[in-house]
């Protein structure tokens, strides 16, 4: 049998192929730039000729180098999928995934059970843990996170583009105490989700207020609690249009809503690139875009 060159070799020539960086492909493999590039150095003295033309401190695949990967890279893939299924027993996957609850609540859950009849073999760990995008890859395979823009070393999938809502309790529309204009907030309290900092400035700014105070800010780590927060009365929560559709409330009204407002935060599927190379991480980024959640 030829000899092989070293398996980590050929592993960090794929992920610099495919990453296009050698710091990203460093972080993936968990590796400084300096031990990334010389096992990428090791197998072209291998090969005796070099896969990447250098340009600068940017190194890009020649044609030598993308022949090599097309025909090297579904293997390692197959060797992968190979390991994962021998240790998942064959007949198991499973992913570690961490998600906001007001989305999982409202968007997620409520089309799980299509996803497990389409692929009953897969199971996943549900986790709704704070800096989720700081533990991918420890401990956690993929996140869904609410953002205004994420890490280019990661891959991203944006999930949907919506409006910020101002929501109040019903009671803030009727006589005599009603809430006809935007600068009585003055008067109120806001209540602001700590994932979307920003979104009360941009809805001032949109509104022509830049110089609003309001009374109060008080600040939530969860979306359904600020919900009912205004429901009861203790503030005007700033959330998405889209939770407040859901949330389908006859307690809750949407004001001011001649004010259209573009929110500065996205959702995101997120996820190491190398995560992209199990099967489960790709069944659900798969399935959860073509769901259209």
């Amino acid at each position: 049998m030829r000899r092989l060159p070293p398996l980590t070799a050929l592993e960090a020539f794929v992920q610099v192929a495919r990453l296009g960086s050698v710091k990203a492909a460093a972080e993936e493999l968990a590796l400084s730039t300096p031990a990334l590039s010389r096992r990428v150095q090791a197998l072209e003295r291998f090969i005796g000729r070099p896969l990447f033309d250098r340009k600068h401190q940017a190194l890009e695949i020649n044609a030598d180098g993308q022949r090599l990967l097309d025909d090297i890279a579904p293997a390692l893939d197959s060797l992968s999928q190979a390991l994962e299924n021998i240790q998942s027993g064959g007949n198991q996957l499973r992913l570690r995934l961490a998600v906001m609850p007001l989305f999982a609540t409202q968007r997620l859950f409520p089309h799980l059970g299509a996803l497990r009849q389409r692929h009953p073999q897969l199971h996943i760990d549900i986790e709704t843990t704070p800096y989720a995008v700081a533990r991918l890859g420890e401990g956690l395979d993929a996140a869904i996170v609410l953002a205004k823009d994420i890490d280019p070393a990661l891959y991203a999938h944006e999930l949907d583009h919506d409006e910020v809502y101002l929501i109040g309790r019903k009671a803030l529309l009727e006589a005599p105490n009603a809430l006809t204009s935007p600068q009585e907030l003055a008067n109120h309290t806001i209540l602001l989700h700590r994932d979307m900092a920003l979104a009360f400035e941009a809805w001032k700014e949109a509104a022509g207020l830049p110089d609003l105070q309001p009374l109060a800010i008080d600040n939530y780590d969860s979306g359904q609690l600020m919900l009912e927060a205004a429901a009861q009365g203790l503030g005007v929560a700033i959330l998405h249009a889209s939770h407040y559709n859901e949330a389908q409330d006859s307690r809750l009204v949407r004001l001011f809503p001649e004010s259209r407002v573009e929110s500065p935060y996205r959702y995101y599927f997120v996820c190491r690139p190398r995560a992209l190379q199990t099967r489960a991480v790709r069944i659900f980024r798969d399935w959860l875009i073509g769901a259209d959640i």
